[in-house]
């Protein structure tokens, strides 16, 4: 399948780069985004700009969507110019936004009640990932489909990791989110104590991120934190949505997440003060001595 015709539903900051790798690997692709201006620049590269996910998946062997959320998946797979409306016998659905797993398993009733295989594939790696090809598939779904759809994602990142069947790349996504997000959220509060108590920033710092907690995540964020960079490589706000949906899955399998409780109540307090739409290092504004 390496000249698949391939759909890609959602041009966000995601989608985007996504989009730009499968040009760059030569694949006819077909685009649809609510907001179409975002198109224009893959359209000037070659892509096809459809009018509606149903008009983008017809006659795709392989139809991608890469949106915010539970409901704006539904929308475009089922709702009333839905992708799945139109996918042909034989395509293959690769779901890879961050979603709740009770959503992917209706979604993988309704595409297998038209002959159809789905594979859930949510991705590690953020914004700079995404356009330097470098994203990394947590796939769920049959060995079968997956084998279809691999060059495709092979374009676009630097590994699949299989995962079992369909859903489990959506429990491992909210999984590793919600173990970034408690990463970040702590980070913000550790830097606010850093701050206000007079402790030299650099410093300290430069203590924690070459120490036991200097994770990849920490090392990351903190630059942005002490930067004050704010450009949104993943938003407050899709973070805070991952959370609450980490949450529900932790509640449907009886078990408590206290640090994700915590996290979110960070998180949401950072889209409350208007920064929803700004990088999730901008969580540690609110601690900070002003």
């Amino acid at each position: 399948m390496t000249q698949a015709n391939v759909a890609l539903i959602g041009l966000g900051l995601m989608g985007s780069g996504m989009a730009g790798r499968l040009l760059d690997g030569g694949y006819p692709l077909t685009i649809y985004n609510r907001t179409p201006e975002k198109a224009q620049p893959f359209v000037k590269r070659g892509a096809k700009l459809a009018k509606s996910p149903a008009e983008a998946a017809s006659g795709a062997d392989v139809i991608l969507s890469m949106v915010s959320d539970d409901d704006v998946s539904r929308e475009v797979w089922l709702g009333k110019e839905g992708a799945l409306a139109s996918a042909k016998p034989g395509a293959v659905l690769v779901e890879s936004s961050t979603l709740t797993p009770s959503w992917i398993a209706e979604l993988e009733a309704a595409a297998r009640k038209k002959g159809l295989e789905l594979i859930d594939a949510p991705v590690t790696g953020s914004k700079p990932q995404a356009a330097a090809g470098q994203l990394r598939f947590l796939a769920g779904g049959s060995e079968a489909a997956l084998s279809k759809v691999s060059p495709v994602l092979e374009a676009m990142g630097r590994g699949i990791v299989h995962l079992g069947p369909t859903g489990s790349g959506a429990r491992m996504k909210l999984i590793n989110n919600f173990l970034s997000a408690v990463q970040g959220a702590s980070l913000a509060e550790a830097l606010g104590l850093i701050e206000r108590s007079g402790l030299d920033t650099t410093q300290a710092l430069g203590v924690l991120t070459e120490g036991a907690p200097g994770s990849p995540m920490i090392k990351t964020v903190s630059a942005r934190m002490v930067a004050r960079d704010y450009e949104p490589n993943f938003s407050a706000r899709l973070m805070a949505k991952d959370l609450r949906y980490v949450l529900r899955l932790a509640q449907e399998q009886s078990q408590d997440l206290p640090t994700a409780a915590a996290a979110l109540r960070d998180y949401e307090a950072a889209v409350a003060a208007g920064n929803g739409d700004k990088d999730l290092s901008v969580v540690a504004e609110q601690f900070r001595k002003r």
